[in-house]
């Protein structure tokens, strides 16, 4: 999402702003969206605490705008709901991990210790990187499976030859 269109969202515009942007998006269609979409999921992976009322009021905008955002894409049905869930768990990490603390190395893990498929590990990830993964993964984990978002202290790295 360009500035641009981050700033239609923003407090301070107008509705007839607001509805020719909407227009814009409607006659541009999935890939219009699409880039509004991706536009969030950025803002959203570098998001900061003082940030988090201002996207709040950006989804609830894009969803009053666009309330059935499936007619773009089936699998964007209930797409508000994710972003709404994402960024309420990206707010708790913000809360939980203090700025201080947020530099340096960071891996997201994955696993469901009671069957025998693999562990998904994330390595080599910076703290934003980290966040939106746990992000987008968390909302998704089925029974038993955990997830765990860690920042790495000390590593040692070989490569064979």
């Amino acid at each position: 999402m360009s500035r641009n269109q981050w700033d239609h969202l923003a407090d301070g515009i107008t509705e007839e702003q607001l509805e020719q942007w909407q227009s814009s998006i409607r006659d541009g269609g999935y890939s219009a969206f699409h880039m509004l979409l991706e536009g969030y999921k950025k803002r959203l992976k570098t998001m900061r605490d003082e940030e988090v009322p201002s996207f709040r009021s950006w989804l609830d905008k894009a969803a009053r705008l666009f309330p059935e955002p499936g007619l773009f894409s089936p699998s964007w049905i209930h797409i508000w709901e994710e972003l709404q869930q994402m960024t309420e768990i990206k707010q708790r990490i913000l809360q939980t991990v203090p700025v201080r603390e947020r530099d340096g190395e960071w891996q997201l893990i994955l696993d469901n210790p009671l069957t025998i498929q693999e562990v998904v590990c994330h390595p080599g990830l910076t703290f934003d990187e980290a966040a939106y993964l746990y992000c987008y993964f968390r909302p998704g984990l089925q029974r038993n499976e955990y997830i765990r978002l860690q920042k790495i202290q000390h590593v040692l790295t070989d490569a064979g030859s």
